[in-house]
């Protein structure tokens, strides 16, 4: 019998009349591979390398994938399981179709594949323009990579933009619990990412508000008021940086940042207990190997910062009402001033239902507080943010009862915070779970920090999503009636996954703490 590598050798030059049929089927890349069950399946998600690969042999095929995946993973996330999760990836797909962010960013990937298809589809090339069409992205590291490729993605400002799945392998993993992909770090074997893709190719397209985050302050004497990142500015960070003078957005005699942001904007307590967490993790990568590592980290964090006894620990100048006028504008609006309780120490401005490891600050409004208030059932596309505030660690726990919720102070189109002169010298901040020390002028005129509407991004969902949509069919899970008095209990195996992984970040339950003793 003639071996694999002579048989798909005659079948690539296409020699013979028997064979010419059986090239233009089988023939679909310079690494083809044997047509085992595993590898049919493979053919869903496979891009050949002259799509993928400047200057590549063109080698055109009649099967056009249903799915094509381009895939990236920040392989420093999740201990060692993001260098696993390259090699399997890479054992199963074109090597060219899986990057490793620690080895080339995803702007320039993304910016020249685009490039490469227009070329090929202004050849009249039908298979490239398929998979311009059916192309979707999967990204694999925590929040802040997830977030990084969201806004690589915005910046790209594609006619259609490409959806995209995201792999849990941060802390928190806020991003992946919103759509249904999971919160626990996941397996790195053959089957579990053969699972994986999958889903990707049945999931749901679903799409999500984009935030602008603009910061303003007159340029100080002396002295630089730039952000200041654990060690090194967070891949999230990527646009909150300091414009050009060229920019529209520069004002002559001031300093302006600008960024972006998806899932949560917050400031105060725990965006100051997060910037300790990444700084250590910075400073000592090997102590940080595994999800339940970095989760109890977390909490002894929380505890050396003061926020389980914020009352005693924290200064009253750093509560948020002390440093900042809050000021909010609902669709078509005015500005208007939103009052803050003077207790409250952290402000979250949420766009997603999920926050530190799986928690929902908003909860589930009774329709009747929903009519008395002004306000909508919480959607992920209907332009609105949420704005909650908490008073510490302990009011955090709150959000591990059923029901629970934090202060609830607003939902706005956008949002102000002007901070008063002097009021204080920094404070932190957090986008997507990456934080920053921000430095405050204290003898110069106010800081200008403004959130606004940007415009919107494709993301993957499955069945299990707990985001919804404005074109959703309503949902009675998404609201509580006022006539119901409380809402069900979750089962004991569901308490036990979120007493061990719900507060990832900030607000995880001590285990000498019995919640139930709580009030």
């Amino acid at each position: 019998m003639r071996d694999k590598k002579g048989f798909f050798n005659s079948v690539a030059s296409g020699s013979g009349t028997i064979l010419r049929p059986l090239h233009d089927l089988l023939h679909r890349s310079s690494e083809e591979a044997a047509a085992t069950p595993k590898s049919k399946i493979l053919n869903n998600y496979y891009i050949p390398n002259y799509i993928l690969v400047s200057g590549s042999e063109v080698q055109r095929s009649s099967l056009i994938p249903s799915c094509p995946v381009l895939v990236f993973i920040n392989s420093k996330s999740g201990g060692q399981l993001g260098g696993k999760l390259l090699l399997t990836y890479r054992s199963l797909l074109n090597e060219n179709q899986v990057i490793d962010l620690g080895e080339k960013a995803p702007d320039k990937v993304l910016h020249q594949l685009y490039v490469t298809l227009e070329k090929f589809k202004a050849a009249g090339d039908v298979f490239a323009s398929e998979i311009e069409k059916r192309l979707r992205l999967i990204v694999a590291g925590g929040d802040g990579t997830a977030s990084w490729l969201l806004g690589v993605v915005s910046d790209l400002k594609l006619p259609y933009s490409p959806p995209v799945a995201t792999v849990p392998l941060g802390t928190g993993n806020n991003i992946p619990f919103s759509f249904g992909w999971g919160k626990k770090n996941p397996n790195t074997d053959q089957q579990a990412v053969l699972s994986f893709l999958e889903q990707v190719k049945n999931a749901k397209e679903m799409q999500i508000d984009s935030w602008h985050i603009l910061m303003r302050m007159k340029a100080p004497k002396e002295g630089s008021f730039d952000p200041i990142a654990p060690l090194e500015l967070p891949h999230s960070l990527h646009a909150f940086h300091r414009v050009s003078q060229k920019d529209k957005l520069n004002v002559e005699g001031h300093h302006t940042f600008r960024g972006g942001f998806w899932n949560y904007f917050s400031m105060g307590m725990d965006a100051q207990v997060s910037y300790a967490f990444h700084s250590e993790r910075k400073l000592h990568p090997e102590k940080f190997q595994n999800q339940l590592v970095n989760q109890s980290t977390y909490l002894k964090l929380a505890g050396t910062q003061g926020w389980f006894l914020a009352p005693l620990l924290h200064p009253s100048s750093r509560n948020i009402a002390h440093m900042a006028k809050v000021k909010i504008m609902k669709k078509q609006g005015q500005w208007e001033e939103l009052h803050i309780p003077r207790y409250i120490r952290s402000i979250v401005c949420l766009n997603l239902p999920s926050f530190s490891g799986g928690l929902d600050p908003w909860g589930k409004p009774f329709r009747k507080k929903l009519r008395e208030r002004g306000l909508t059932p919480p959607y992920v596309d209907d332009g609105l943010l949420e704005i909650v505030g908490f008073r510490d660690a302990w009011h955090g726990l709150v959000l591990l009862a059923p029901n629970g919720h934090g202060t609830r102070l607003a939902q706005a189109n956008r949002v102000r915070f002007e901070f008063e002169k002097g009021a204080a010298d920094h404070t932190f901040m957090r986008i997507d779970g990456e934080p920053w020390k921000q430095p405050l002028p204290v003898d110069e005129d106010t800081v200008v920090v403004e959130i606004s509407h940007l415009h919107q991004v494709n993301m993957l969902a499955t069945p299990c999503c707990r985001s919804r949509s404005i074109n959703d069919a309503p949902s009675p899970a998404s609201i509580i009636d006022e006539d119901c008095e409380s809402i069900e209990d979750e089962s004991s195996e569901d308490w036990e996954e979120r007493r061990k992984f719900g507060a990832a970040d900030t607000f995880k339950i001590p285990e000498e703490v019995d919640i139930t003793q709580l009030s």
